[in-house]
């Protein structure tokens, strides 16, 4: 038999490959090309991006020519440069304790994007920059099967001229031959980059270790088409000030750490080291929610763009996982997670080598509500993982507790939420108003509350004791104080605030200072079925169909509430039970058509 020599993996068909190594568009990539330029300790980092004329169907337009990132890093080596152009590897395979580690950024990144990567970096003076390539081309024409070796190169001039980072040392990158580059122009490219480099970098802006600057320009001659921008910090815990949150709260924080016990640190425990893992919550700040329709703001259409939980690893964030995110619920954009990790539990998070992503993270986020109805506990369900050898087993711990913690904060969301939206409550055709015309019908006619009594109590002593009742149902203490203020000033008998009730009542009645307030329980099935599917979402108008959709919701809600109590009385036991409960239904009629009939 002849014996033949083949290729275990044909070098063209492994670069395509690479070049569909999934960066999810251009930013992506280009944050790679950041990533290397931190661990290079800059403190410097220029996006600049070169067009030029282009005649185009009977017509001339400025199109994107190249990309280029420069940094006044400490540069490289002939033989570092040689191995940072080297797919797979890298002089931070091994270093656990910064941004890079798998050796695939420089090269991978870069032909996700064009077909001609070039760099020129220097340790000595841009003057003495050293130079080398891949070139897709001559790849593909079996004239290039290794990197190039560095060699002194001048850097063009259009590059001196317009970066400002040429300094001791420093590194540029080029990208040419733009084919897989989706943008067109070179304001679009920093238009959709600088979101989210500044918000995967927001640490090192914060700080003042980095400073990101972002450049549209054109050769013939030099003029910046862009006035000159850095990156600002893009918080999504809303936190970090100053920072690129529009009006009002660019230099005011939009949210507040939810609690004294916002930061919570877990333990993980791996190859024989224990890890920590670091949670940090926030929840939005009650003045930036309480304008109708605060989701179609502009710094609500700034938080709808940063909804998930914020993965970050060396102080770089990784994405924003969205598998414990409600995605039809538009008030998720106001609360914020952050998960910390280092860089050693990378295999237990499962972080893909484009630094993307957080496989394990997000299956376990996507599986938890399964994995939870299987497990006796949740420490059984680790030991279970950890004899099956399964390396997601220590993120179930931290995803539960996120996932405990986020509901709690959608709960405050929904109250803080209920609570901004006076309107309805201060109207003189409301609920309230027309309830307390019943209630004094009825006490003419003779029918006491056991709430009455403190109707003589001095007015400014009533509204403390309802302000301090609605502040612990969730209230702010301004939203609290409001609504008592007008409760009491107004003399109504009633007051509704939307509550976290333990259990699973519907509602509580409490008798608070002569007033009755009643409670609604907004983890009750019955609230959203027939309180919240009736009341305008007040992130955004709604549309006639939906309108229709909630109606129909709402009256089958009714028509299972009605059904509850029927089957309620049905099963009631022995027979003097079930007439007692015959007499209340009779009684509460008597009192809701009086109620009813002076709505009328």
């Amino acid at each position: 038999m002849t014996e033949s020599s083949h290729e275990l993996v044909p070098t063209s068909l492994a670069i395509a490959a690479m070049r569909d190594s999934g960066y999810r568009n251009t930013a992506y990539a280009i944050a790679e090309l950041i990533d290397n330029a931190i661990q290079a300790q800059a403190s410097s980092v220029e996006l600049l991006c070169y067009e030029r004329q282009q005649y185009v169907q009977h017509r001339t337009r400025r199109n994107i020519h190249k990309i280029a990132v420069l940094d006044d890093g400490i540069g490289m080596s002939p033989d570092v440069l040689s191995t940072a152009l080297q797919f797979g590897n890298g002089q931070y395979l091994t270093d656990r304790s910064g941004i890079g580690r798998f050796g695939m950024g420089l090269p991978s990144s870069s032909i996700s994007q064009c077909r001609l990567v070039e760099v020129w970096t220097w340790q000595d003076g841009p003057e003495s920059a050293i130079y080398s390539y891949i070139d897709l081309t001559l790849v593909e024409a079996q004239q290039q099967s290794t990197v190039p070796t560095p060699t002194l190169k001048a850097i063009p001039q259009e590059w001196r001229d317009i970066g400002q980072s040429f300094h001791a040392t420093g590194t540029l990158v080029v990208w040419s031959d733009l084919d897989r580059c989706p943008w067109k122009t070179g304001n679009t490219i920093i238009r959709n980059s600088e979101f989210l480099v500044g918000r995967m970098y927001r640490r090192f802006i914060e700080t003042g270790r980095t400073s990101i600057r972002l450049v549209s320009f054109t050769n013939d001659p030099i003029i910046e088409l862009n006035q000159d921008k850095f990156a600002e910090v893009n918080d999504p815990l809303y936190l970090m000030v100053p920072s690129s949150t529009p009006a009002p709260y660019g230099e005011d924080a939009m949210f507040r750490p939810d609690g004294d016990a916002w930061e919570i640190e877990t333990q993980i425990s791996y190859r024989d080291q224990i890890f920590p893992v670091k949670a940090r919550f926030a929840i939005a700040r009650e003045d930036a929610r309480n304008k109708r329709n605060a989701g179609n703001t502009r710094y609500g259409r700034h938080a709808k763009r940063n909804v998930g939980i914020s993965l970050v690893r060396a102080e770089r964030e990784l994405e924003l996982d969205v598998s414990l995110v409600i995605q039809h619920d538009t008030r998720e954009r106001w609360w914020g997670v952050e998960v910390e990790f280092p860089p050693a539990l990378d295999e237990i998070f499962g972080v893909t080598n484009n630094k993307q992503a957080a496989l394990h993270f997000t299956e376990v986020g996507l599986m938890l509500d399964d994995i939870l109805s299987e497990a006796e506990s949740i420490p059984q369900l680790k030991e279970d993982m950890a004899e099956d050898e399964d390396p997601r087993g220590p993120l179930v711990e931290v995803v539960h507790l996120i996932h405990k913690r986020l509901n709690s904060l959608r709960s405050m969301i929904k109250v803080q939420t209920k609570g901004s939206d006076t309107r309805r409550r201060y109207d003189v055709d409301s609920p309230e108003v027309h309830g307390t015309d019943a209630t004094r019908t009825r006490q003419a006619r003779g029918h006491q509350g056991s709430s009455d009594a403190d109707e003589a109590l001095p007015a400014d002593e009533r509204t403390l004791m309802l302000t301090q009742e609605l502040v612990d149902t969730g209230l702010s203490e301004e939203q609290a104080s409001e609504l008592a203020a007008h409760t009491v000033g107004q003399d109504l008998k009633f007051a509704f605030t939307d509550a976290d009730l333990e259990g699973r009542i519907f509602f509580s009645v409490k008798s608070v200072a002569g007033e009755i307030l009643i409670k609604l329980n907004i983890n009750h099935p019955a609230y959203r079925h027939l309180v919240e599917v009736l009341e305008d979402d007040p992130d955004r108008n709604l549309e006639k169909e939906e309108l229709l959709d909630r109606l129909t919701r709402a009256n089958r809600g009714l028509r299972l509430l009605l059904m509850a109590w029927a089957r309620f009385e049905d099963e009631a036991y022995p027979d003097s039970k079930k007439r007692d409960i015959q007499d209340l239904r009779h009684d509460w009629g008597i009192v809701a058509a009086d109620f009813l009939r002076n709505d009328e």
